[in-house]
């Protein structure tokens, strides 16, 4: 699944379109293994006889059933599950059969902040936690590929989309439009 063009506005760009590392399929994949594994020995080894049809179907039948719970389910929830970046906000969308979703305006970032353990350097990923002005507060992205680039991007947009900045009390005194605080400098008079 990727990002449909119609859910961007006229002047957004997609800047990044991610899904959680392939690192969370391994354990799948080891499943997938075992269990065709298993059930090729047990269709083996069945005892030719009235019940061996009916012992194979069960076999197939069950091996089915676990790979569809411990290998189909992951992958489908690891596909619909993106992280997308735009010129204007950070959008998260899961769920196979019910979606759920997150916009969190750029404007709004205040802190990005990513942790590698040892293993996901090795693999180039990593948990990004970012944080906003808005009333939920933190978003985890475990897993995320390329972590570091993804921080930087989001740093850099979010300077992009930040209102121009109020000038400061230092602002105003260099361009001769207030005092510092603290009163007339030395020397001056105030008769």
């Amino acid at each position: 699944m990727g990002f449909p063009a119609r859910l961007l506005s006229d002047d957004e760009t997609l800047v990044l379109l991610l899904r959680r590392h392939v690192k969370v399929l391994i354990g799948p994949a080891l499943v997938f293994l075992g269990v065709v594994a298993v059930a090729v020995v047990l269709v083996v080894i069945v005892p030719a006889g009235g019940l061996q049809g009916p012992l194979r179907l069960a076999i197939g039948v069950l091996a089915g059933l676990v790979l569809a719970r411990w290998v189909v389910w992951p992958y489908l929830r690891w596909w619909n599950e993106i992280y997308v970046v735009t010129t204007r906000r950070l959008v998260l969308r899961e769920g196979v059969f019910n979606r759920s979703g997150h916009d969190m305006p750029l404007s709004r970032l205040n802190d990005v902040s990513f942790t590698r353990s040892l293993w996901q350097r090795m693999l180039g990923c990593g948990t990004l936690v970012v944080e906003s002005a808005g009333e939920r507060g933190q978003i985890r992205l475990e897993d995320v590929p390329r972590v570091e680039l993804v921080q930087r991007t989001l740093y850099r947009l979010a300077d992009q989309n930040r209102p121009a900045a109020r000038p400061t009390g230092e602002d105003l005194f260099d361009a001769g439009l207030g005092s510092r605080a603290g009163g007339p400098e030395e020397g001056d008079d105030e008769r």
